[in-house]
This record gives structure tokens, C-alpha cells and sequence, in this order.
């Protein structure tokens, strides 16, 4: 199937009386991390050195991750003219990176690194599907939209990847579950809230806890009951686990009261 271009975006839809500026924050953070694709690009391929297949998927998977960056941007720079993605993106890989010239997975093997991989996209496919509901302007839809689709297809891919080396490394049930609790642990790290700062406050010092409080108020905004199912699924798939059933329910009840007990308190604290 042919991917979308950024030509195929309805650019001339855009109506800037339904942008909304908390969104808009958000999407000039995730510009940052999407636009950064490269540098993961480059650290798997030195993890998967000796894997001509996944180097090949890897680099087709960073040119996607890429685009979703130029296509954020562009939207950034509609709703708000001012907007300067270059400069902003140097000031975000100036002060946060990943170490590329790593020789093994920071998860302990390749398996538990496609394991990784999963979340990440479960992540990005739910907060992409999140926002396109969230905002009322055609254009961020129909960019959100493709994204979100994207990002599923990420999910398949490294998924099948996962289970061609799992024929061939030992993973525990334990050790999957425990590399998906760690990379879920790490939605509120620096790479997201330095990218919020980055993007968003260009004459501020970095202050972690601040920017932290400040991305993950308006992110975990966006999310509802059935954004919040369909990842749990998801990432109970990538951990070996029944997608479905008793445990979804159980954990899905307890991430929206996580997700909107923690909204509530950090709308508290700005106030």
C-alpha cells in the first residue's frame, strides 16, 4: 500500500478558529519526537547490526516517523506564524538525546527491545487517535488520523519481529511484562517534557518537574475510557499476555483513574 505524503494533506482546510492553543502545544512537542526518528533509526540499526530485514524495516519505519514530524510542524506553523520548528528542534536535540553508538539494547536483548518498540507504538497509535478526537480542525484530524494509522502498522511490524526473535531468544512472561512495565514508566522522562519546553518556551531555562507537569496535564487531557482499552490490549499482547478478558477491564479501570486523578491534580497545581 502506498504511504500518504504531505501533499495529500487538505492543507487549504485549515480554519484557524478551531485551533485549540492547548493542543496546539502538544503538537508542537510531538513534532520534536516524531522528526527525531533518525536517531532511533541509527540505534537500532547498531543493536540489529547483523539483521539486514529489521536494519531495512527500521530506516522505512524513521523516514514514516519523519514525515509525521514535517506534517506537525507544518500544522504548528499555520496556527501559530510565529512558530520556528528549525530552531526549536535544535534547542530539543541540543539538550535531550539517545545514545546512537550503542552496541546492545538498552532492554537487555533484541526481543525485549521489539518489546519496547510495541509500547512505544501502542502509545503513539492511542495519543494520535486521542487528539484526532479531541480537536475540532479538519486538517489536525486528517494529519492525526494518518499518523495514528501509521503508528498501528509500527505496532504489527515490530510485533512480527518480536515473534521471529523469540524463536530464537529466551524471554520469560516475567521479563516481558517487566520490560513493558519500565518503557510505560517512561511517559513522564525527559524526552517528552524537554520536547513540550523546547517547542513551547524558548526564552525559559529547562526546569524538569515543571515541564513534565506541564506536557503530561494537557496529554493525559485528550484520553478517554476507549483510547485507554485499546492500548491496554495492545500492550497486553506485546507482554504475552490475553489482550482481552478479566485483566484489560481491571487495568483499563484503574488507568483512567490514574489518567484523570492526575489531569485533576495538575490543573489543581497550575491553578
Amino acid at each position: 500500500m502506498k504511504h500518504w505524503t504531505l501533499e495529500q494533506i487538505p492543507w487549504t482546510q485549515f480554519d484557524p478558529a478551531r485551533v485549540d492553543p492547548e493542543i496546539l502545544k502538544l503538537v508542537k512537542a510531538a513534532a520534536m519526537v516524531e522528526f527525531n526518528g533518525g536517531d532511533y533509526a541509527a540505534y537500532l540499526n547498531r543493536v540489529f547490526a547483523d539483521d539486514p530485514e529489521f536494519r531495512a524495516a527500521a530506516d522505512a519505519w524513521a523516514q514514516e516517523e519523519v514525515q509525521h514530524g514535517q506534517a506537525l510542524a507544518q500544522w504548528a506553523r499555520l496556527a501559530d506564524p510565529a512558530f520556528d520548528f528549525d530552531t526549536a528542534f535544535k534547542r530539543f536535540i541540543d539538550g535531550y538525546s539517545i545514545d546512537v553508538n550503542a552496541e546492545k539494547s538498552v532492554r537487555g536483548s533484541r526481543a525485549g527491545e521489539l518489546v519496547a518498540r510495541c509500547i512505544v507504538e501502542t502509545g503513539t497509535s492511542s495519543y494520535y487517535t486521542a487528539l484526532r478526537e479531541a480537536t475540532d480542525e479538519p486538517v489536525l484530524k486528517e494529519i492525526c488520523r494518518n499518523i495514528a494509522a501509521d503508528e498501528h502498522r509500527h505496532y504489527k511490524l515490530f510485533y512480527s519481529h518480536l515473534q521471529r526473535y523469540l524463536e530464537r531468544e529466551e524471554l520469560t512472561g516475567w521479563r516481558r511484562l517487566k520490560v513493558t512495565l519500565a518503557r510505560l514508566g517512561e511517559s513522564e522522562d525527559d524526552e517528552l517534557a524537554y520536547a513540550y519546553f523546547a517547542a513551547n518556551h524558548p526564552d525559559e531555562a529547562y526546569e524538569r518537574k515543571r515541564f513534565v507537569k506541564a506536557y503530561a496535564r494537557r496529554a493525559y487531557a485528550v484520553y478517554r475510557r476507549h483510547h485507554v482499552e485499546r492500548g491496554i490490549a495492545m500492550a497486553l499482547k506485546a507482554s504475552g499476555l490475553a489482550p482481552t478478558g478479566r485483566l484489560n477491564r481491571w487495568l483499563t479501570a484503574f488507568a483512567c483513574w490514574f489518567l484523570q486523578f492526575r489531569a485533576r491534580r495538575l490543573a489543581a497545581a497550575d491553578a
